[in-house]
């Protein structure tokens, strides 16, 4: 009965998975998804089916709406800032200053890192600003979007102060009684993952290694100047209406809303989180409504930017409100797509399939050798991530079971390993899931087709994984020895990588004389 039980509660995370990768359409594939969720839940009742998946989108509407309302106004600003010219202000800019290929993409990941508070505004403020210097050293969409993703959900769960690292803390603090944020920054080497991420990322600015599916789109940008590869569902009109138009924005009208949305976002978390109060600095990160914060913080940015921009007449009064109108329409396509993840997701939670519980009790009631903990945990994290889309619903449900785990005198020294796999084999799972919010944010960010960013991003993420495991199994072996586990890893994906790269070198070489890189 279990194992039927377990079949069933991950079955329509597969059903809306395999219908995306193969029909190449998100939307009908997580429908199907949701409606075969459903109809198990409400044991074959037709009616019951359709009920309960438009009871759960209502819901899932009502419990995310603030982030609804942040992307309606992230867009609306960023639709304000191109129409003043200050992205395009800031594109002249660094096409001066940027001279090659290897510059436009080290700029990049760099600008990911530094915005590091909240993920969905990392990929989608970050691809808005690169985009111009990427495009003009003919660097692919694909390749941008895997930049964007990158830099975003592995740098949040290292960084403590973030709306990830709070909520990882207070998720730590529940399951073991400790300090959870002291726990938080505890893991954070243990986190094999999102270490070997950000090494991936320099290899890939620095180096020209290209490898699977991410080669053809860069073959296509390099040589014959297709950024795109596959057009199809990219929106390619001019979204802030500012073509034919002579632009009035310097370089600091894109850089003041950004400062001011970093700034008035950090505000706004220690206030929703009773810092104004009293409540000490990293504690009131760990209190704050994450989600509302966003929307004061972007709200609070377009306030700033309309005092920027309109006395000095960069826009008229009439553009800046069409501006946010526009805006809010160009997050029409994410919206659509996060509300049926977020549906999705639901029907595997706890109310519905319950799919965590029942992948995790598989784990935790099997009699696994200790050493292999660690690396079954991230397996284990990284399918449950993948099945469900969500990053965190995977850490909330495995962190509590991890801790049970490694609660016994054989295995405690495993505690941190094991808090380590399951925030890194999560964050993959998040990283390579059709139905994931950030990877949808990440080709929304970067304009690029969003099954091709998946299928180019699969290999790269998945190379990281691979080379995770076996640290993770030295780790076990070792009793927690980070430094030589983390070592091992390391050296194992430099060394793959160079691997990879010849061969894909000598099967499909790129022709980089077009280019200055």
């Amino acid at each position: 009965m279990d194992t039927l039980q377990l079949i069933l509660s991950i079955l329509p995370p597969i059903i809306a998975i395999g219908l995306a990768l193969i029909t190449k359409e998100v939307i009908s594939s997580l429908l199907v998804g949701i409606l075969a969720g459903t109809l198990i839940y409400s044991q074959g009742n037709v009616v019951g089916m359709v009920t309960s998946a438009f009871e759960l989108m209502g819901s899932k509407i009502g419990d995310n709406v603030n982030i609804l309302i942040f992307l309606g106004l992230l867009g609306a600003l960023v639709v304000i800032v191109t129409r003043a010219g200050g992205s395009a202000a800031y594109g002249d800019w660094a096409s001066r200053k940027i001279s090659n290929r290897r510059g436009a993409a080290l700029a990049t990941s760099a600008l990911g890192c530094l915005i590091f508070i909240d993920d969905y505004f990392n990929c989608l403020s970050v691809g808005t600003v690169m985009r111009p210097v990427t495009d003009k050293h003919r660097i692919s969409r694909a390749k941008l979007a895997y930049l964007l993703d990158a830099t975003a959900a592995p740098i949040c769960i290292i960084a403590p102060v973030s709306s990830w690292g709070a909520s990882v803390a207070s998720y730590m603090s529940d399951a073991t009684g400790l300090n959870g944020m002291a726990t938080f920054v505890k893991t954070i080497p243990y986190n094999f993952y999102a270490i070997l991420t950000i090494i991936m990322i320099l290899v890939i600015c620095l180096t020209k290694l290209n490898y699977g599916p991410m080669a053809k789109f860069e073959k296509n940008a390099i040589e014959k100047g297709d950024l795109f590869s596959n057009t199809e569902n990219i929106v390619t009109e001019d979204l802030g209406g500012v073509a034919g138009k002579a632009l009035k924005g310097k370089v600091y009208d894109l850089i003041i809303p950004i400062v001011a949305l970093i700034v008035c976002t950090v505000l706004a978390m220690v206030y929703t989180g009773g810092g104004f109060a009293g409540t000490p600095f990293l504690e009131s990160f760990g209190e704050c409504d994450s989600a509302f914060s966003l929307v004061l913080g972007s709200f609070l940015a377009l306030v700033a930017t309309f005092i920027l921009y309109i006395p000095r007449r960069v826009l008229s009064f009439v553009d800046f409100m069409g501006g946010i109108t526009e805006g809010i329409k160009s997050m029409v396509p994410a919206f659509t797509i996060l509300i049926l993840a977020w549906t999705i997701g639901g029907v595997c939670s706890g109310d519905y399939l319950n799919t965590g519980t029942h992948v995790g009790n598989a784990i935790s009631n099997s009699a696994f050798p200790a050493f292999l903990l660690p690396a079954v945990i991230m397996i284990v994290a990284a399918f449950l991530g993948f099945s469900t889309g969500t990053s965190w619903g995977t850490m909330a449900i495995l962190i509590p079971i991890g801790a049970a785990i490694a609660s016994t005198p054989s295995t405690e020294q495993l505690l941190l390993p094991i808090f380590g796999a399951i925030l890194g084999g999560a964050v993959y799972g998040d990283h390579v899931s059709p139905i994931s919010d950030t990877t949808i944010l990440s080709s929304t960010g970067a304009g690029c087709n969003h099954l091709d960013h998946v299928a180019s991003q699969m290999y790269y993420a998945s190379t990281v994984l691979a080379c995770c495991l076996v640290g993770e199994v030295i780790m076990g072996l070792t009793g927690g020895n980070v430094i030589v586990s983390l070592a091992a890893a390391i050296v194992l994906l430099l060394a793959v990588l160079y691997g990879l790269n010849r061969v894909q070198s000598k099967k499909e070489p790129i022709d980089y004389s077009q280019v200055k890189y």
